[in-house]
């Protein structure tokens, strides 16, 4: 009978490829959490500098209120409907096909508004839309 001791070893533990594994995730971890601060996106709305505004026959001003109502050439139309603008529209073109209609809706208003303006304006045979702005001195930015 074999009545030695045995020699109990310690099982060893090896750090390496753990170290290693950690290494990787915290590169990993690093790049992904450097490119998060570009996922936002910066918007500043566009101001232009444009002349004194002009009186022409061949203009015609809609305004689109903040509750969507509209006015062409200072003049409120009744009701809201697209047939009611087009008509508007079509009575208020004083150059014909000619007439370059301005678009000045207010900030507030819902862009379903400005889209209508466009439509009636398509329907009504005229073809030159444009849109008013704020000059940078008035906007105060």
């Amino acid at each position: 009978m074999n009545f030695r001791s045995r020699s109990v070893s310690e099982p060893e533990i090896n750090l390496i490829p753990f170290i290693d594994v950690l290494l990787v995730v915290l590169i990993f971890l690093m790049l992904s959490t450097t490119y998060s601060k570009f996922t936002e996106m910066q918007l500043r709305l566009p101001v232009a500098d444009t002349d004194a505004q002009r009186d022409y026959p061949k203009e015609m001003i809609v305004s689109v209120s903040a509750d969507g109502a509209y006015s062409v050439n200072r003049v409120a139309v009744t009701g809201r409907s697209l047939e009611t603008l087009a008509a508007a529209l079509s009575d208020g073109a004083k150059a014909g096909k000619e007439t370059v209609v301005i678009i000045s809706a207010d900030a507030s208003a819902k862009h379903q508004s400005v889209v209508t303006v466009m439509e009636a304006a398509r329907r009504a045979g005229l073809n030159q839309i444009t849109f008013a702005t704020q000059s940078s001195a008035q906007s105060g930015r």
